[in-house]
């Protein structure tokens, strides 16, 4: 059996991760982007939402060939475009 100040140790110890796990979810937009090699082959991009973007490398490639083009569209519709801040 636990005494008293073990769990109470353990209650704080859980509070602090708590808020860490709370405070990283408010913070996701600013998380580091990472890859990975999803299981169907697919390259899925973590850190840019919620949910993974995944692609597989040829659209991968398509899109960043088109990396001016997405850059003057936001620039172009700026107004028009909201931002997650």
């Amino acid at each position: 059996m636990q005494s008293q100040e073990d769990l109470r140790v353990e209650l704080e110890r859980l509070r602090a991760e708590n808020a860490a796990l709370k405070s990283e979810k408010k913070g996701a937009s600013s998380r580091e982007i990472s890859f990975k090699v999803a299981e169907k082959g697919g390259l899925s991009v973590y850190g840019l939402g919620r949910f993974p973007v995944t692609l597989y490398k040829e659209q991968w490639v398509r899109l960043l060939d088109k990396q001016d083009e997405i850059r003057n569209f936001i620039k172009d519709n700026e107004d028009k475009l909201k931002s997650r801040e």
